[in-house]
């Protein structure tokens, strides 16, 4: 085994190093005994003519060191000592080891988890080629910004532009398909022919749509997402050219869509079909029921394209005044709009998670200064052997760069596990609606932040011990500055300024959270106008050709309500075109007889109700009547306004009896205003209430409409009776999106952003009440083992141990008010930058503020009771015997 092991070093000596250490140490031997063997010839003994053989060359261990330094990479070398150094020290501190890192690895890991997010939503680019260049088309009015395009006016911009390589156009739609397992919707989406090569999309099976599909009386055809093909066709490649009846029509796919394709701005879409014969809305300019999606030529900025397309619509409005007035162009980096709202929440969050992680490296820094107090004596000798500033310094930041490693790691599997949990709990309408959420994935930006992150944190980490042995070097001594007393006033004054910025940041973070919250439960307590409990939901259409006669659409509204009104539990049943809580939308042009009118116009919601529709909402009567069975289409048009409408268009007047119709004031569209109802929340959560106009369904039928079902039983129980009885009444009629009202409000995007925000952020704020409150007690635990000696003297001079307490309390106290007066002013500040975000509450808002700066103020009291009452029980005759 010997012989092996002597073979294995002569082999491996050259390239571990052994060797030539072996033959190091034999030259050195040899040197050495030559010099003995003088020494011997001079008349010393053996032993000293040894020892002042080594006293002659330096030393040995000196002689083989510089060697070492002189043969190698002496950086590396230093580097891998301490390394070993700095884990040999944290596994003699276990406590502080693991509350460093586990204090860190909770920064860490919520940074990347939001990181993950920002990166998705923010960072990474379309999955389009050249997406840079796509742009979002529409059109503009003063109450809309980011308004629907009618297809007359998308033809002029296409045809009057210069700025675009591409422009397409698509729209939202849907699908009943009838099958032998029952009849089932699909989301669907025309678009013009164009479409997918503007984005640049190729199908993965079969072709894309040619400019001949979207000719009037062309064969229909349909392409299929890619998860649809799987789903319903089993991913069989010999579905191309099979046909579908959607909604009673044939269609032949043509093609499948790649699995990874997206398009957020179409919400979800399971079968593509091109824009070929026109509905009654797009045969007129004044009908806006699209959406635009360009491609820039090279060299053109978006604003430049927005400039063009603001003076296109400058035109039309000038040729077009009736339909076009006060309308402007709209153009956005398609990104952008994508993103949407969840640009800012993102940004809240992810400062949320940065000022999280500032405080994780204060506390930890803190810890830091606690070990390096303790640590003085060693310290000091080193310096006193000849350890240099720098060298010391060194070891400060690979302890640091130790334990953010070990942080990183257990940190980033965290954000690993958390990242996917996080996109499980989004609603699936969310996630239809940002679906690059759904690849998330570890890419080099993640990376290289996390490698900033780390590099980062180590600085921040050995700052603060390098500041507190520099000043302690700088104060002239080296053993001497080991001393507790010294030391201690150090630290005092470091620890304490790290923990007024903890006390900071954990009030900004309150704050935040308390506003959010503030924000958060006044949106889902906003004024409604009905009550949403013990109410049912589900969205009915009927389809095929049968439904084109409006007496036949009359009578579907008809049978719906008296299918659904014989379910045991149900007390009311009332249809309506829009949900409320849905949209401000699907809006008309007013003008009221009799009024001053200079072409302007009047857009208002417009709603097509049944008779029983508010009394099942249990919507207050203003004044005048609700809607009968008798508003039919045998008597005169009437119409129900809601309070905006009166209150923007009858200031000071009666409005019932009144008149209104469309711009021109034609025979077909004048109605009576025969009454007035409370502001019904038509828009969602967070907007205004805007004037709407309701209308008699018997006089206005829809094949689509929503069904509203109050309830004497829980409104869940009730949903797949309700299902159950509609898709009775015929194989033409289909169901979708059964809910309650309560559920719809509480996933409602707006509701879901401000209560997923508040929640987020109320969870950094907790994590920083807490680092900040440990960090106190940290700091005052520490001052008063520091002090013990003091305290002895004065307990000893007669102090009372009330007064030693008031000491302690004190000085807590003196912290945190600097800490929250701090904090106050900072958080007023970030509030009013994000108050875009704050519904019905202001930054400034007194009592969101008072009970955060009560919250800090009654933690200090209770973080400074243990240390104080330590105080107060020190024994002066063991203090001072132990000095």
């Amino acid at each position: 085994m010997r012989r092996f092991r002597a073979f294995f070093v002569r082999l491996l000596g050259p390239i571990t190093g052994r060797g030539r250490e072996a033959d190091f140490n034999a030259e050195l031997e040899s040197h050495l005994q030559l010099q003995i063997d003088d020494n011997l010839r001079a008349g010393m003994t053996p032993a000293d003519a040894r020892r002042h053989a080594i006293l002659s060359s330096g030393g040995i261990e000196t002689a083989r060191e510089a060697q070492r330094d002189r043969r190698g990479l002496p950086l590396l070398d230093v580097l891998g000592r301490d390394v070993r150094f700095a884990m040999r020290q944290l596994r003699r501190a276990p406590g502080f080891t693991v509350a460093a890192v586990f204090v860190l690895a909770l920064g860490i890991g919520a940074s990347l988890t939001i990181l993950a997010f920002v990166d998705a939503a923010l960072l990474r680019p379309l999955p389009y080629p050249d997406a840079s260049r796509l742009v979002d088309v529409t059109e503009g009015v003063a109450d809309i910004p980011r308004a629907n395009l009618s297809y007359a006016d998308y033809l002029d911009w296409k045809r009057m532009n210069t700025s675009f390589e591409a422009f397409d156009a698509y729209g939202s739609s849907g699908y009943m398909w009838v099958r032998p397992s029952g009849t089932q919707f699909l989301g669907g989406s025309r678009v013009t022919a164009g479409f997918f090569r503007t984005l640049g999309v190729l199908p993965f099976l079969g072709r894309d749509f040619q400019p001949e599909d979207a000719r009037p009386g062309a064969a229909a055809v349909v392409i299929l997402s890619h998860t649809t093909w799987q789903r319903h066709f089993g991913g069989r490649t010999d579905a191309i050219g099979e046909v579908v009846t959607l909604s009673g029509t044939p269609r032949q796919i043509v093609g499948v869509l790649p699995a990874r394709f997206e398009f957020a701005p179409a919400g979800q879409v399971d079968v593509w079909a091109p824009i070929a014969t026109l509905s009654n809305c797009e045969q007129r300019r004044s009908c806006h029921n699209l959406y635009g999606v360009a491609r820039l030529k090279p060299g053109v900025t978006v604003a430049q394209a927005r400039t063009e397309i603001t003076g296109v619509a400058a035109t039309l409005a000038v040729q077009y005044p009736d339909s076009n007035r006060g309308q402007s162009g709209v153009v956005a980096p398609l990104a952008e709009v994508i993103v949407g709202n969840v640009r800012s929440t993102l940004f809240v969050l992810f400062g949320g998670v940065v000022l999280l992680l500032f405080i994780a490296c204060l506390n930890v820094a803190n810890l830091l200064l606690v070990r390096t107090d303790a640590r003085e004596r060693e310290f000091a000798v080193r310096r006193a052997l000849g350890a240099s500033r720098a060298r010391l310094t060194s070891q400060f930041i690979v302890e640091a760069l130790v334990l953010v490693v070990m942080a990183v790691t257990i940190g980033g599997v965290a954000a690993a596990v958390l990242v996917p949990a996080l996109v499980r709990l989004i609603p699936e309408d969310a996630i239809a609606r940002m679906p690059y959420l759904l690849s998330l994935s570890i890419n080099l930006r993640l990376v290289g932040a996390t490698v900033v992150i780390a590099g980062l944190s180590a600085i921040a980490l050995a700052a603060a011990p390098v500041l507190r042995t520099a000043r302690a070097a700088g104060a002239g001594g080296a053993l001497p500055e080991g001393t507790r007393g010294s030391s201690g006033r150090t630290w005092r004054r470091l620890g304490s300024r790290l923990v007024i910025a903890e006390l900071v940041i954990a009030v900004v973070l309150l704050v935040g959270a308390g506003l959010l919250g503030r924000s958060a439960y006044r949106l889902m307590h906003a004024e409604l106008a009905f009550e949403p409990d013990q109410l049912a939901t589900i969205r009915v259409i009927g389809f095929g050709s049968s439904y084109t006669d409006v007496a036949k659409r009359r009578a579907l509204d008809r049978d719906v309500q008296d299918a659904v009104a014989r379910i045991p539990g149900v007390t009311s049943v009332g249809t309506t075109s829009v949900l409320p809580v849905s949209f401000n939308g699907n809006t008309t042009w007013i003008r009221v007889a009799g009024q001053p009118f200079h072409g302007e116009h009047n857009e208002v919601n417009q709603r097509e109700v049944s008779a029983s529709y508010f009394d099942t909402l249990g919507v207050r009567q203003v004044q005048g009547r609700r809607f009968t069975g008798a508003d039919d289409e045998t008597h005169p048009a009437v119409a129900i306004i809601n309070e905006a409408l009166a209150r923007k268009y009858f200031a000071g007047q009666d409005p019932i009896g009144q008149t209104i119709g469309d711009t021109d004031l034609s025979k077909d569209s004048l109605t009576e205003v025969v009454g007035v109802v409370a502001d019904l929340r038509e828009g969602g959560l967070d907007q205004d209430v805007w004037p709407a106009i309701y209308f008699p369904t018997a006089q206005q039928p829809n094949s689509g409409f929503s069904v509203v079902v109050r309830t004497a039983v829980p409104a869940s129980s009730i949903l797949p009776a309700v299902d159950a009885a509609i898709r009775a009444i015929g194989p033409t009629i289909g169901t979708l999106t059964p809910a309650t009202m309560a559920d719809r409000i509480d996933r409602s995007p707006a509701a879901y952003l401000h209560r997923s925000t508040a929640w987020l952020v109320a969870t950094f704020a907790a994590v920083a009440w807490v680092l900040g409150i440990v960090g106190l007690y940290g700091v005052l635990a520490y001052l008063v083992s520091q002090r013990r000696r003091e305290i002895g003297v004065r307990l000893a001079l007669g102090a009372e141990r009330r007064t030693v307490s008031a000491l302690v309390v004190r000085e807590a106290a003196l912290m945190a008010a600097v800490g929250i007066a701090a904090g106050m002013a900072v958080a007023v500040a970030v509030a009013t930058m994000m108050r875009a975000m704050l519904f019905n509450t202001a930054p400034w808002d007194g009592p969101t503020l008072a009970a955060a700066a009560a919250i800090l103020a009654a933690s200090t009291l209770a973080a400074s009771y243990l240390p104080a009452r330590r105080a107060a029980s020190v024994d002066p005759i063991e203090a001072l015997r132990a000095e």
